[in-house]
């Protein structure tokens, strides 16, 4: 059974038309991803099915009684409500029930009025609070609130920053539980752990439809079941996620090339024989003709516009950068414990971690903007810094984007000057797009301007925070290409796991408690480190389990002579392997070992590493409960 489907849905903008007539289906329980350019009317669309804005041309028809919500790129919220009202008050019905049911049990508490008949009311409102699913639904909403990183429930609207406000408005759709749900960038400002989170409840719990208007890859292939494009006004519809629709575009594309290429060939054959001028002109020579006009007619496909990213790169010392046991504290809170960290030319580092851990903060130490509480961070002499910071800041919104450039008439890329106007169309602004106000931009295009302006100067270390935020597909691909061809370094705030997977060299994961730990490889590599340990974690914890709900009378047990010799070995062994340690990071630290080492080499000193760390770690435990009984015993 469909929830809604759209025929002949049209839409324009002064001229401009962003939906020429699309038609679409989206039954009960399905998942469906939408992608395509800034600007290809992808929100649009999102906003007509789910009633919020009307199309210029072409019917509506929703399922009866269905419910569609609409999660939006900037949310509007009472100001004077606080977190929890507001994302219980998107239950609904049973609010309405619960808060019956409480006025109901309050009375009865007062012992005033007809005592029977209030607890009969009671029990039907209770009655009908487990119809609509019973207290669970109240620990599932808290549930949501707190796995969306809501640390302070009680926090008023009115107070929360953009992406706070984000994460507020989509606990309402989940907690609502719609038929339709038109989710419009869901991940923006949700850490990968949340966001890893969010795929698993959308696979697994969230039962209505879902529309995920969303440039998260990893997000679109696991969850999405059908891929819709829109391209040129027009709405194309793939099987499966995003993997299979990139699969399945370029067969399209492939096919498209064909058909021009044969068009081209049959109009060729036919304007020679047009040129012959044939003196006959019976009823075949005139269908010829009217085929041969039909083709000269007919439209090439559109060549794909793609941003031309480039970054020019200073000349790299030895020294790139170099952080000693640096301590960083911010909001009475330690974020960062003694961090070591030797940067290696051409080495990119992707950064992650849950929001609040500390990432920005790193950023602005590097940068000199936040001082830190011990520890230092040196530059290299060479190194020359550019930084893309989350908030897109440095614009004026009443400048044109030709004016945000500055005051400059060229820019040099490759050795040679370009003009302002060539450059900027680099970054796919035309001549009349480069006259629009920053203020009336995108998202997407505002971070295109910014990235215009990065890259314009030159710089050996470029940073980062989190600038695949609004940026679509192809764009994407344009600055993982440009990151990877970079000569310099980067540091890359993200959580666009398939980003971080086609560009970044090291992981610097961010654990909570001021703890950052350094990992080779992508992504993916140190997400398969990090699910290994917690396996072989597993085992030991159910042990310590165990040993905590031993009786607390148990009378500790002497050591025994072998035991005794274990624990006067113990502080050498512990030593042998912080030592091994040391040598594997100091080899990690080394940018000599990244030129002369392959990738799998360095994945293997890396797992030595963690070896050799866990190793001492279950030493010192070993020591430390021999050491304990000890004492215990006397």
């Amino acid at each position: 059974m469909s929830v809604i489907d759209a025929s002949g849905i049209e839409k324009s903008y002064g001229l401009r038309r962003v939906l020429a007539g699309v038609d679409l289906t989206i039954r009960s329980g399905e998942r469906v991803g939408l992608v395509g350019r800034n600007g290809c009317g992808k929100s649009t669309l999102g906003r007509i099915l789910a009633g919020i804005e009307e199309c210029d041309a072409g019917t509506l028809a929703r399922q009866r009684g269905a419910s569609i919500e609409y999660l939006a790129q900037e949310p509007e919220l009472p100001a004077d409500r606080s977190v929890r009202d507001i994302v219980l008050g998107s239950l609904g019905a049973w609010n309405a029930v619960r808060e019956r049911y409480d006025a109901l049990t309050a009375q009865l508490g007062d012992e005033t009025g007809d005592s029977e008949a209030l607890a009969l009311e009671q029990a039907e409102a209770g009655e009908e609070l487990e119809r609509l699913g019973g207290w669970a639904r109240l620990h599932e909403a808290e549930s949501i609130i707190d796995h969306l990183g809501l640390d302070d429930p009680g926090r008023l609207a009115g107070t929360l920053s953009g992406g706070e406000r984000r994460r507020v408005a989509l606990a309402c759709v989940l907690v609502g539980e719609p038929d339709l749900a038109i989710l419009d960038e869901p991940t923006n400002h949700l850490d990968v752990d949340t966001i890893e989170w969010l795929e698993e409840f959308l696979c697994n719990r969230f039962r209505g439809a879902l529309l995920l208007i969303t440039h998260d890859r990893y997000v679109l292939d696991r969850v999405a079941t059908r891929t819709l494009e829109i391209e040129d006004g027009a709405l194309w519809s793939y099987d499966g996620g995003y993997a299979t629709y990139l699969a399945a575009r370029a067969e399209r594309m492939a096919h498209a090339e064909r058909a021009e290429r044969n068009r081209q060939n049959f109009l060729r054959k036919e304007l020679e024989w047009l040129r012959r001028q044939p003196k006959a002109r019976g009823t075949k020579q005139k269908a010829r003709i009217d085929r041969a006009n039909e083709a000269i007619d007919g439209q090439a496909p559109k060549r794909e516009r793609t941003a031309a990213l480039r970054v020019e790169s200073q000349r790299q010392g030895k020294t790139v950068l170099e952080l000693d046991a640096l301590v960083l504290d911010r909001g009475g809170k330690r974020v960062v414990d003694g961090l070591d960290l030797r940067l290696a030319a051409g080495q990119r580092i992707g950064v992650v971690g849950r929001n609040g851990t500390g990432k920005t903060s790193l950023l602005l130490a590097i940068l000199g903007e936040l001082e830190p509480t011990s520890g230092e961070v040196r530059h290299g002499k060479n190194t020359r810094v550019g930084l893309l910071d989350q908030q897109r800041s440095g614009l004026d919104p009443e400048q044109t984007v030709f004016e945000a450039m500055g005051e400059r008439s060229h820019v040099e890329v490759g050795g040679q000057p370009v003009e302002v106007a060539s450059y900027l169309e680099r970054f796919l602004f035309d001549r009349r797009e480069q006259r629009s106000k920053v203020g009336q931009l995108s998202g997407g295009e505002r971070a295109r301007v910014c990235l215009a302006k990065l890259l314009a100067e030159k710089q050996n270390l470029v940073l980062l925070d989190e600038p695949t935020n609004d940026l679509d597909v192809p764009t994407l691909g344009a600055l993982e290409t440009m990151l990877t061809d970079f000569t310099g370094s980067a540091i890359v705030v993200s959580h666009d796991r398939w980003f971080l997977d086609r560009v970044a060299t090291s992981i610097l994961a961010f654990e909570g408690d001021g703890r950052v730990t350094l990992h080779v490889g992508n992504y993916s590599d140190y997400r398969e480190r990090v699910l290994e340990r917690r396996r072989e974690e597993a085992p030991t914890a159910k042990a310590r389990k165990a040993t905590r709900e031993k009786p607390a009378n148990d009378t500790p047990k002497k050591l025994s002579q072998k035991e005794r010799r274990e624990l006067e070995g113990l502080l050498d062994a512990i030593d042998a392997c912080e030592s091994d340690a040391a040598q594997i990071e100091a080899r990690l630290a080394d940018p000599a070992t990244y030129k002369n080492e392959s990738r799998d080499a360095i994945a293997a000193l890396s797992d030595e590493l963690e070896a050799a760390r866990a190793r001492a770690a279950e030493l010192t435990e070993r020591w430390e409960e021999l050491e304990a009984r000890r004492d215990a015993a006397g």
